[in-house]
């Protein structure tokens, strides 16, 4: 059983929950519990039940950055071999929607946290930055990269170079979050947006995905390929049909992944 994560892989129907639990450390990211959320991640996203995963923390933090006093002796061939990559590349290569429910301090490794996920659902109380620059070192789990393709260059350049903490509201305005609500409805809105992810057809919510995130790393002409072989393969399944089929019928559909 994970030490640090409590893991719900049916909290909703087809929706999966992930909550950190290192309360007294504000859920702090040491290299246990990024490899209890790699391990959850890759059992869930293997588990045809589960369509959605929601992450979260607790209401004073979603996750405060990562675990300084393990960090702060090490040389360069410690972090390599500790093995933290395994962590950042399992959130990139889900192939499952993840919404994060982010209430309170989302900083460092919690807020690339938050960015990897495709949903993020703010909490009044939330606070987002890349304070590492105060420590003498840059963000090394995506935020530089993500951060920028989110809310462009000047604005990832403020947060990275000056280690300046937003507030939700204003993380809304810069696109870094879907929505901003009061703190006790986070977690219940977060599981609503993953329950109408969750009702889609699997299959093309998988292809979709795909499709926007090679968006990021791709130039428009082999985005535009891409996006097409994604649609004519969604042509392949079942829920497709279903889905044209009830809407000539005026019906709901029924999918069923395949």
């Amino acid at each position: 059983m994970p030490e640090f994560l409590l893991v719900t892989p049916q909290a909703r129907p087809g929706v999966a929950l992930l909550q950190l639990n290192r309360p007294r450390e504000l859920n702090a990211l040491n290299l246990a519990l990024m490899h209890e959320i790699r391990d959850a991640l890759r059992a869930l996203d293997a588990d045809e039940a589960v369509r959605v995963v929601v992450i979260t923390g607790n209401e004073r933090a979603f996750a405060a950055g990562a675990d300084i006093r393990a960090m702060s002796g090490r040389g360069p061939v410690d972090m390599l071999l500790a093995d933290h990559a395994s962590f950042w590349d399992q959130l990139r290569l889900m192939r499952k929607p993840l919404v994060a429910a982010v209430a309170g301090f989302a900083l460092g490794g919690g807020c690339e946290l938050a960015l990897a996920c495709d949903l993020v659902v703010a909490a009044e109380t939330a606070q987002f930055g890349q304070p590492e620059i105060r420590l003498g070192t840059l963000p090394g789990g995506g935020g530089t990269q993500r951060l920028a393709r989110a809310v462009g260059k000047a604005k990832a350049m403020e947060m990275v170079l000056t280690g300046d903490f937003v507030p939700a509201a204003e993380a809304l305005r810069r696109g870094l979050v879907n929505c901003v609500v009061p703190a006790a409805q986070c977690l219940a809105e977060a599981f609503r947006l993953a329950a109408r992810v969750a009702a889609q057809p699997p299959v093309a919510v998988r292809l979709a995905k795909e499709a926007v995130n090679y968006a990021f790393e791709s130039p428009l002409a082999a985005g535009l390929q891409f996006e097409r072989r994604n649609y004519y393969l969604t042509f392949a399944s079942d829920d497709q049909k279903e889905g044209m089929a009830a809407f000539l019928e005026k019906r709901p559909p029924e999918f069923t992944g395949n």
